[in-house]
């Protein structure tokens, strides 16, 4: 079983940082949809895929919480796991780290619907049962 956590590295960029010199607040959720899809890929899954068999994962509610910024040329680590999974909606949480020092910088989280290309709800679990069934394998929730 793969681990609950995926962790993937960037590097700030000179254009994601503001005139203060720090990553301007927006990018951070940009880091949380790369967290998030680079969790799904190592899930066995890609976005692409599921697009391709009429599914979308819209966003419905995001929430984040700043502690310490990022600067420029910082590596940064995006902590990402499924937080719950229910057969029509998911919940993804994330937690962003300065590498060299290991200070949490941002936590947050987003929730998103199953829908098709119309943006209709579906359940997962009856569409494609295969790609939920390995989405149950990540959830953290209830696990002790």
């Amino acid at each position: 079983m793969k681990q609950d956590v995926y962790a993937h590295q960037i590097r700030v960029r000179y254009s994601e940082t503001d005139q203060m010199g720090v990553v301007y607040h927006a990018n951070y959720l940009n880091w949380f949809e790369v967290g998030r899809t680079e969790f799904i890929r190592d899930t066995g899954i890609t976005y692409r895929a599921l697009e391709e068999k009429g599914i979308l994962l819209p966003v419905t509610d995001v929430g984040l919480s700043y502690k310490l910024p990022a600067r420029y040329d910082d590596w940064v680590e995006i902590r990402t796991r499924l937080e719950e999974l229910s057969p029509v909606r998911l919940t993804f949480a994330y937690e962003l780290y300065r590498r060299e020092d290991g200070q949490l910088l941002v936590s947050g989280w987003s929730k998103h619907a199953f829908t098709t290309t119309e943006m209709k709800p579906i359940r997962l679990s009856r569409a494609v049962p295969e790609v939920y069934a390995l989405l149950q394998e990540r959830c953290t929730r209830g696990r002790s």
